[in-house]
């Protein structure tokens, strides 16, 4: 297929361009879309949290502490550090009898710039709770006190509980653990690499149920059934992955990384996806993952299809909301790119 690439439009010029790489595979295995390089190591970040989830749910622990569709959200997000947010994760580490002073996640402030200002003007300061992967630290967390497992550092390569989520990567992605290049995320944990393609592949698996164990494949429908019926809990307000998933509830999951990665699979099709900005440009890769959507969807449902369409060509505006230009995404033609 051709270079796919957002462009980014001032005018009549097109002032700056960011290349995607991008794989789509469907539940046998077959690559159904594909551009750039699809077979380099690529760190996921963010956009695998159901995969870093998936043993909180096999490990019975999920269970035991009673998480609700909410709370299982909550697990795979990168949240805005809104109250709701902030309150959940709390009530789900006090169920484990633990609490703030057990993430090891470190404290930021919110990403989301009016949430942060409502912080600074009610005089707060932001704690671990407010940290974007607190949700996924708290499932961390409950899934160690359930095995019966040391909770201090949790977020080491060699506790257990990492060890497991390596493990869990290594077999959805398809490749052996020592073959996958390891990093430290922005919350402590380790990040490891894999080819855009085995994270696509994976996602697939999941959704399809197609080669992938029978209670691994239950885990991670379950999981991405909870962040479809819940997405603004593993997002925020105003967010990239809410707007995806909000136009087709239960139908599409997607999820944000940092560094231009999206991943995400729609069920319904049985196919899985992972996308990078190779610039790792954010607005890039938003506009991409609705391009690709809109390419999906174009022949099975043409007015969901539109609507990616629509979120794929956002405009620009300037300080007096004046429409200066846009984005618009090429390679996939139709709806998914420039008319």
């Amino acid at each position: 297929m051709p270079e796919l690439a957002v462009e980014v439009t001032r005018g009549p010029l097109v002032e700056s361009r960011h290349r995607v790489s991008l794989a789509v595979v469907d539940g046998a295995g077959r690559d159904v879309l594909r551009a750039g390089d699809v077979a380099a190591p690529v760190f996921p970040r963010s956009a695998v949290k159901v995969f870093q989830a998936l043993p909180l749910v096999e490990s019975g622990a999920a269970d035991r502490f009673g998480f609700t569709q909410g709370d299982l959200s909550l697990a795979c997000a990168s949240h805005s550090g809104e109250a709701g947010h902030v309150e959940r994760v709390g009530a789900i580490l006090a169920r484990a009898g633990l609490g703030e002073g057990d993430l090891e996640c470190g404290c930021h402030w919110p990403f989301d710039a009016p949430v942060a200002r409502d912080l600074a003007r009610s005089g707060e300061t932001p704690t671990q709770l407010h940290n974007n992967c607190s949700g996924k630290h708290a499932g961390f967390l409950c899934t160690a006190v359930h095995l019966g497992e040391d909770t201090s550092r949790y977020v080491t390569p060699g506790h257990a509980v990492q060890r497991r989520v390596r493990a869990v990567l290594a077999d959805l992605v398809g490749l052996p653990e020592d073959a996958l290049p390891m990093g430290i995320d922005g919350c402590s944990i380790p990040t490891f690499a894999a080819p855009l393609r085995g994270f696509a592949a994976g996602f697939a698996a999941l959704a399809s149920g197609q080669g992938v164990a029978p209670e691994r494949g239950a885990a991670g429908q379950r999981l991405m059934d909870a962040c479809m019926a819940e997405p603004w809990l593993m997002s925020g307000t105003g967010r990239a992955c809410l707007r995806l998933m909000e136009a087709a509830p239960g139908r599409v999951f997607a999820k944000t990384g940092a560094e231009g990665v999206f991943c995400g699979a729609v069920p319904e099709l049985g196919v899985g996806f992972a996308l990078k900005a190779e610039d790792g440009t954010t607005r890039a890769a938003e506009a991409a993952v609705a391009a690709v959507l809109a390419h999906l969807f174009e022949t099975e449902d043409p007015a969901l299809s539109a609507l990616y369409g629509d979120q794929a060509r956002p405009a620009l505006r300037n300080w007096e909301g004046v429409e200066v230009g846009g984005l618009r995404v090429v390679g996939l033609g139709s709806r998914a790119g420039a008319f």
